[in-house]
């Protein structure tokens, strides 16, 4: 394994992109520490103190912490990551997207172009919502989070945050042309794993303290290795259907007569669901933690029940994890596109007819695998709410984090050992290679 490592560095070209990421990584997390002009930064503290299991706290973990400080990246990427879901799901409706995808890289450097446009419109409109929410907020204190606040102080922060928007846009797309792996995935990635250092010293602290019993964590060590384990094992599966190409003469040449396969994996619409699930399932609270229910005790009762880690929290949580993996999957996959796309090239699945039964075919498998992936999709979710009802464990391991962490490991380990295989150097493993998520 070290021999692989060391691989690593006797390629100049991968040394000089590994580097590159790395220092463009760093870039990201020292813009994170800058703070936005005209906050009070002790009052903002002590304002999402009290905010803890809000929708704010959902978003700060993909920000790597920038929200609660409200530095210049407080956006982070997700302006970008909601524009390109955004054009993901119109070009299923507009026949003009429609058309640009399907006219290869010149139609996608277009998507590209609207989707940095799209990226700089919802920085912009997020900003200036910000900014009129700071001017609200108040610490539990009473001090005030903006002292000066008016249009000068909007205009400020709204530019500032579309400028740091748009910076760490360019940051991601930057490594992804010369680093390693893909940038914008790389960057939720190190803002993630930014959370990870002050949870480990808290869990230190209390296993000294005693809060933890060392079986406890011991337990919870072998459980996040089986989950891991678990996560990279199903976000590498993928249901093979044969496919076979019968021979065409063109000339004096003759195509096709090869066999190959449809690889469906198993988790289609990757991490999609659970972050719109939990974006919907966080509104109610943060919505309630704004708005006096003391006078509307059916409305306290019923936020009362719905609270983060109940029955019926997890219930319609996991509801709607189903729904939104069927309903992404739906929308990015058209097995009608593929059965006719098999049929001009005269492919065929062994024992289907071509066409609308190939169609049928393809639907019918892709419900089932899309069901299984639901359903690992809504376990891996709701397993932090279980560590921490039944184990006490002090932090969050499990849910939307740990399956992007994973995924975006998987799919840089896989291209870093591509550019090692290329150079005629050994992978990763000695037997097979890494299997990305694609």
């Amino acid at each position: 394994m070290f021999e692989q490592f060391a691989n690593l560095f006797r390629i100049p070209e991968l040394r000089r992109r590994i580097l590159f990421t790395a220092m463009m990584l760093a870039v990201y997390r020292v813009g994170g520490h800058v703070p936005t002009p005209g906050i009070d930064a002790q009052a903002l503290a002590g304002f999402f103190e009290a905010q803890k299991g809000s929708i704010l706290d959902f978003f700060d973990m993909f920000s790597g912490g920038a929200l609660q400080r409200m530095t210049v990246f407080s956006l982070g990427i997700m302006p970008y990551i909601s524009a390109s879901i955004i054009l993901q799901l119109m070009t299923a409706v507009v026949p003009y997207l429609e058309q640009l995808k399907k006219q290869g890289g010149a139609g996608q450097r277009k998507i590209t172009q609207y989707t940095r446009y799209g990226t700089v419109l919802l920085a912009a409109i997020q900003g200036m919502g910000i900014a009129f929410g700071l001017e609200s907020m108040t610490s539990p204190t009473g001090a005030l989070v903006i002292p000066h606040p008016g249009w000068p102080f909007r205009l400020l922060v709204m530019v500032t945050l579309v400028a740091g928007t748009a910076f760490i846009m360019w940051l991601g797309e930057q490594i992804t042309e010369h680093g390693v792996g893909n940038g914008i995935s790389l960057i939720i990635f190190a803002g993630i794993v930014a959370n990870l250092i002050p949870a480990s010293i808290n869990s230190s602290r209390l296993l000294q303290s005693g809060a933890i019993s060392i079986f406890v964590a011991a337990a919870v060590a072998v459980l996040m290795t089986v989950v891991i384990g678990l996560v990279i094992y199903l976000e590498t599966s993928y249901r093979k259907i044969p496919v076979h190409y019968a021979k065409r003469n063109v000339g004096s040449r003759t195509y096709g007569g090869q066999s190959t396969h449809i690889p469906l994996k198993i988790n289609t619409s990757g991490v999609i669901p659970p972050i719109f699930a939990s974006s919907i399932m966080l509104f109610p609270t943060t919505i309630a933690q704004f708005v006096n229910t003391s006078d509307l005790p059916w409305l306290q009762y019923a936020l009362d029940s719905f609270r983060p880690g109940g029955i019926l929290y997890n219930a319609v949580y996991v509801g709607l994890i189903l729904f939104f993996a069927f309903f992404y999957t739906a929308i990015t996959f058209n097995p009608a596109d593929l059965a006719d796309n098999m049929k001009k090239h005269g492919g065929f699945i062994p024992g289907i007819r071509p066409g609308a039964k190939t169609a049928e075919f393809v639907d019918f498998v892709l419900t089932r695998i899309t069901f299984a992936g639901a359903l690992y999709l809504a376990a891996v979710c709701v397993l932090p709410t279980l560590l921490i009802n039944t184990l006490n464990v002090p932090f969050f391991f499990g849910g939307t984090a740990l399956l992007i962490v994973v995924g975006v490991g998987l799919d840089t380990v896989q291209q870093v050992e591509s550019h090692l295989l290329q150079h005629n150097y050994d992978g990763f493993l000695k037997k097979g290679a890494v299997r990305g998520r694609r």
